[in-house]
């Protein structure tokens, strides 16, 4: 653990500089003044609409720099949160801009004091506070990450992913309201170095109760294992108000409802030992077309989620009907699949699967698209390898040549192998970087990370 150390000045700061720095957005301020480096203080928003206010964060500084007109301005803007007209009324005011690299860590605890209504008078200066515990345990921003910003904006390197950062700008306005939106926006942060990736894997904690979808299933304990279908559909990428985990029975004593990006309607059963009954099937066509209607029931997918054989009756009923019929395991292995390689099975064409014959047990194909998913994943992982062995940036002939002595898994064309490098190498997935040539024979890619095979 660090050890800690009075703080007692604040620069007073406006909220949306502070956010940004919270957030990683920017590791600059504009002080009215020349920081010293090595100086700490805390982060002292200046906000005259409250009477008591939250100080969250302190900023040690690491470098000050005062600029003048000679400053490429326009290109500071791109670097920075400030447009080049707030950076140009600074000169002109003030004949020279002050700007400060502040390394920002969390205070243990958010520090409230009393507004001073003076102190919007005191914007870009130091004021004192009781003193205030400060550490190095909590950076908002970790070393390598910072040192990485710190040289870009001393250089003036311009930001290689500008549209990203528009996107990150726009989703932060919906983030708090929109779980989706929140972690696209953090994975984001992470790619463009805003944020650090999370110490605590998710993932691995899904994989807790998703590795129990197949046990649950094969027992006498129906009421979680409609649970753990619910939340295995909601993993997948399916959304619906009859998917709440927690809820007993869904909406019209449907065990399951999805509404987006498409409906499906199913019944699930747990069993131990027994056959499945033609019970389960009908029940699934009577409660679904009572509660949806006939032409939205007709319209959605029938799934059955059932550990037990079922009997001839109940197979001829559910393939008589449409329905499709998997065994927990095929859906914990597509959860986990899912839960592996984030977005890797595509809804759309899940659909496509479970709207083709054969009905009734469908284990098969839908093992079958799990195993296109698998080869798929294993062709960009031996990309990705190839291209890390390169240790340098190459084009497509040479990958092309290298591929062809590789034991490849499978043949590809150039034309088909720039695609799935093109895919490798999107900010969203950013396990090759790409160096822009006049046209795609002259493209160059470059190894990133690993894209591992579980």
């Amino acid at each position: 653990m660090n050890q800690s150390f009075s703080l007692p000045t604040a620069l007073c700061l406006s909220v949306p500089d502070i956010e940004a720095l919270i957030q990683g957005r920017t590791i600059a301020a504009l002080p009215r003044m020349f920081i010293r480096p090595g100086q700490r203080f805390t982060l002292y928003p200046v906000d005259t609409s409250v009477n008591v206010l939250s100080i969250k964060v302190w900023a040690k500084c690491e470098l000050c720099e005062i600029l003048d007109r000679t400053e490429p301005l326009d290109v500071l803007s791109q670097l920075t949160i400030w447009n080049l007209e707030t950076f140009e009324k600074i000169i002109q005011k003030h004949q020279n801009i002050f700007l400060a690299y502040l390394r920002v860590y969390h205070l243990s605890e958010p520090f409230e004091v009393l507004v001073n209504s003076n102190i919007q008078d005191k914007l870009g200066k130091f004021v004192g506070l009781p003193n205030i515990s400060g550490s190095e345990d909590k950076p908002v921003l970790s070393d390598q990450v910072f040192i990485q910003r710190k040289q870009q904006l001393e250089k003036r390197e311009l930001s290689l992913n500008p549209e990203l950062e528009e996107l990150q700008s726009a989703l932060s306005q919906i983030a708090n309201n929109n779980p989706a939106a929140q972690q696209l926006e953090n994975d984001i942060k992470i790619f463009l170095g805003w944020g650090n990736a999370p110490t605590i894997n998710k993932i691995d904690a899904d994989l807790t109760w998703i590795k129990t979808i197949a046990n649950v299933g094969n027992s006498s304990d129906g009421n979680e294992f409609e649970k753990l279908v619910r939340r295995g559909l909601k993993k997948l990428g399916f959304t619906g108000s009859s998917l709440n985990p927690d809820a007993t029975g869904g909406a019209g004593g449907m065990d399951f409802y999805t509404e987006t990006p498409y409906a499906i309607v199913g019944e699930c059963k747990a069993t131990k030992t027994e056959k499945v009954s033609d019970g389960t099937p009908a029940q699934l066509l009577k409660i679904g077309m009572n509660h949806l209607g006939k032409f939205q029931y007709e319209k959605a997918i029938k799934l059955i989620v059932a550990a037990g054989e079922l009997n001839n009756y109940a197979l001829r009923t559910a393939t008589q009907n449409e329905m499709n019929v998997i065994t927990p395991e095929t859906l914990q292995k597509l959860v986990e699949l899912q839960t592996h390689y984030k977005n890797s099975v595509n809804l759309l064409e899940l659909k496509e699967c479970l709207q083709q014959a054969p009905y009734g047990l469908a284990d098969d194909k839908i093992n079958e698209y799990i195993d296109k998913i698998e080869k798929e994943i294993k062709l960009r992982s031996h990309l990705v390898q190839l291209i890390k062995k390169a240790d340098k940036k190459v084009g497509i002939e040479y990958i092309d040549g290298a591929y062809d002595v590789s034991n490849p898994p499978q043949p590809l064309k150039p034309g088909e192998m720039y695609e799935i490098l093109i895919e490798l190498s999107s900010p969203l997935t950013g396990y090759l970087g790409r160096e822009k040539g006049n046209d795609w024979k002259t493209d160059k890619f470059y190894y990133l990370r690993d894209l591992p095979i579980n």
